[in-house]
């Protein structure tokens, strides 16, 4: 495990070594992610895709530098995935000395995946689970996910993942249930996508319909959907072989 800063913020990096000559995959992880809560799928994906990896944790997660005050002073605005694309990933990049690399974003990571690429070169753009509107299905998920944390050991099974659980959940959690946030909506940015593009979904997410994936509808780039069956709103865990060989066809023939 290493350390980057970026913006005098300490990042925990992991770094999966692979083979030279192709562009690496950067893993973005979800709301309540962290490098260990990727488990070794990443791994994984980057051995099928025969390429290396990078995996970090976002400030507040895993073992990144904390948010102080984060349900004060420090709470999150509904800009929040903006700031994290256009703010902290280019700085992030830059450190790691990458480019144009491949972005493989699960959910919040997906978002900040697309509108990262709406404005910035990728040799392509991997997304599961993505937010691109509000929806009441989130908002409902969303605010059960509170109250799992709060009465029904949701906390204690974040809290191996995360060296501050609480500045991990509630980052996210009052980010997404303030009102003003019902207003996110990345399609616009989505349509300036250039990259290539992969959205995967499953047809059981919790905290989506379909309508996540079918509205990123990029006007530039190529574009292509996976809809899987009996899969819920992490594809990755709940089908990791079969999401790693469609990356793995997806990126066939790429940089």
């Amino acid at each position: 495990m290493d350390c980057i800063e970026v913006n005098g913020v300490g990042l925990e990096v992991l770094r999966i070594a692979g083979p030279q000559g192709r562009q690496p995959i950067v893993f973005l992880h979800e709301g309540l992610g962290s490098v260990a809560l990727w488990r070794d799928w990443p791994a994984q994906v980057c051995a099928g895709t025969g390429r290396s990896g990078i995996v970090y944790s976002r400030r507040g997660y895993g073992r990144s530098d904390p948010i102080a005050d984060v349900r004060g002073a420090g709470r999150l605005e509904p800009d929040y995935m903006h700031r994290e694309a256009f703010e902290v990933l280019p700085g992030v990049l830059q450190a790691l000395g990458l480019q144009a690399p491949v972005l493989l974003g699960h959910s919040d990571g997906g978002s900040i995946a697309l509108l990262y690429a709406s404005r910035h070169p990728l040799s392509a753009c991997i997304v599961m689970a993505p937010h691109v509107i509000v929806e009441d299905i989130s908002v409902q998920s969303i605010a059960q996910a509170r109250d799992a944390y709060e009465r029904n050991g949701l906390r204690e099974r974040l809290a191996r993942f995360h060296a501050d659980v609480d500045v991990a959940f509630w980052q996210w959690n009052d980010a997404w249930l303030d009102p003003r946030f019902r207003a996110f909506d990345i399609r616009e940015d989505c349509r300036r996508i250039e990259a290539p593009v992969l959205a995967i979904q499953g047809v059981d997410d919790a905290y989506g319909t379909l309508r996540q994936i079918e509205e990123i509808a990029p006007t530039r780039g190529p574009f292509e959907m996976a809809v899987l069956p009996d899969c819920g709103h992490s594809p990755h865990r709940d089908q990791p072989e079969a999401v790693t060989r469609r990356i793995a066809d997806f990126l066939a023939g790429r940089d």
